[in-house]
Protein backbone atom coordinates (compact mmCIF):
# COMPACT_ATOMS: atom_id res chain seq x y z
CA UNK A 1 0.00 0.00 0.00
CA UNK A 2 2.60 2.51 0.84
CA UNK A 3 4.81 1.85 -2.42
CA UNK A 4 1.31 2.52 -4.34
CA UNK A 5 0.88 5.96 -2.55
CA UNK A 6 4.32 6.75 -2.85
CA UNK A 7 4.65 6.12 -6.57
CA UNK A 8 0.99 7.83 -6.83
CA UNK A 9 2.86 10.94 -5.32
CA UNK A 10 5.49 10.90 -7.65
CA UNK A 11 8.35 8.58 -6.17
CA UNK A 12 10.26 6.25 -7.70
CA UNK A 13 9.96 3.18 -5.40
CA UNK A 14 11.97 0.14 -5.58
CA UNK A 15 9.91 -2.40 -3.21
CA UNK A 16 11.71 -5.75 -1.71
CA UNK A 17 9.76 -8.26 0.09
CA UNK A 18 12.31 -9.27 1.99
CA UNK A 19 16.26 -8.34 2.63
CA UNK A 20 18.33 -11.14 1.01
CA UNK A 21 19.79 -9.23 -2.23
CA UNK A 22 19.17 -5.83 -0.32
CA UNK A 23 22.48 -4.85 -0.71
CA UNK A 24 22.93 -5.65 -4.62
CA UNK A 25 18.93 -3.73 -5.07
CA UNK A 26 20.53 -0.89 -3.49
CA UNK A 27 24.12 -0.99 -5.35
CA UNK A 28 21.06 -0.57 -8.27
CA UNK A 29 18.74 1.62 -7.49
CA UNK A 30 20.45 4.08 -5.67
CA UNK A 31 18.14 5.32 -3.45
CA UNK A 32 17.80 8.86 -1.77
CA UNK A 33 15.61 7.10 1.32
CA UNK A 34 14.75 4.16 3.01
CA UNK A 35 11.65 3.18 3.78
CA UNK A 36 12.48 0.00 6.75
CA UNK A 37 9.93 -2.31 8.04
CA UNK A 38 11.36 -4.50 11.09
CA UNK A 39 9.91 -7.31 11.02
CA UNK A 40 11.09 -9.08 7.79
CA UNK A 41 11.13 -12.79 6.93
CA UNK A 42 14.73 -13.74 6.49
CA UNK A 43 16.66 -10.95 7.96
CA UNK A 44 15.90 -8.42 11.52
CA UNK A 45 15.62 -5.00 10.63
CA UNK A 46 17.89 -3.75 13.49
CA UNK A 47 20.55 -6.24 11.77
CA UNK A 48 19.47 -4.68 8.90
CA UNK A 49 20.20 -0.94 10.02
CA UNK A 50 23.76 -1.94 11.44
CA UNK A 51 24.45 -3.34 8.13
CA UNK A 52 23.37 -0.05 6.29
CA UNK A 53 25.88 2.20 8.96
CA UNK A 54 28.74 -0.27 8.17
CA UNK A 55 28.89 0.57 5.00
CA UNK A 56 30.30 4.30 4.14
CA UNK A 57 28.47 4.96 0.78
CA UNK A 58 25.04 4.16 2.99
CA UNK A 59 25.20 5.52 6.20
CA UNK A 60 24.35 8.53 4.98
CA UNK A 61 20.98 7.93 3.25
CA UNK A 62 17.64 8.92 5.54
CA UNK A 63 15.77 5.89 6.69
CA UNK A 64 12.02 5.45 7.68
CA UNK A 65 11.06 2.81 10.10
CA UNK A 66 7.56 1.77 9.23
CA UNK A 67 6.49 -0.75 11.88
CA UNK A 68 4.13 -2.65 13.77
CA UNK A 69 6.29 -2.71 16.80
CA UNK A 70 4.78 0.75 18.97
CA UNK A 71 6.90 0.45 21.85
CA UNK A 72 9.12 3.37 22.74
CA UNK A 73 12.43 0.69 23.88
CA UNK A 74 12.11 -0.31 19.49
CA UNK A 75 11.40 3.32 18.58
CA UNK A 76 14.83 3.94 20.58
CA UNK A 77 16.97 0.96 19.28
CA UNK A 78 15.83 2.02 15.91
CA UNK A 79 17.16 5.38 16.19
CA UNK A 80 20.03 4.14 17.88
CA UNK A 81 21.22 2.09 15.42
CA UNK A 82 20.56 5.33 12.39
CA UNK A 83 17.24 5.37 11.74
CA UNK A 84 16.38 8.84 11.03
CA UNK A 85 12.26 8.65 11.74
CA UNK A 86 10.03 6.21 13.23
CA UNK A 87 6.40 5.37 12.06
CA UNK A 88 3.94 3.05 13.33
CA UNK A 89 1.69 1.22 11.64
CA UNK A 90 -1.02 2.59 10.58
CA UNK A 91 1.15 5.33 9.19
CA UNK A 92 -0.40 8.65 8.97
CA UNK A 93 0.18 8.94 5.06
CA UNK A 94 0.05 13.15 4.82
CA UNK A 95 2.69 12.82 7.58
CA UNK A 96 4.55 10.27 6.12
CA UNK A 97 4.45 12.55 2.67
CA UNK A 98 5.74 15.76 4.55
CA UNK A 99 8.73 13.53 6.37
CA UNK A 100 9.95 12.25 3.15
CA UNK A 101 9.72 15.65 1.34
CA UNK A 102 11.45 17.49 4.27
CA UNK A 103 14.30 14.69 4.50
CA UNK A 104 14.62 14.87 0.93
CA UNK A 105 15.13 18.01 0.60
CA UNK A 106 17.94 18.66 3.15
CA UNK A 107 19.41 15.37 1.87
CA UNK A 108 19.76 17.26 -1.93
CA UNK A 109 21.29 20.39 -0.28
Amino acid sequence: MLDDYLSFCGYEILSLADGTCFFQKMTEFQPQLILLDLKLPDIDGYSLLENIQQRSNWRHLPIFVVSAFAFSADQQRALRLGATRYFVKPVNLTELKQAIKEELSAFNQ
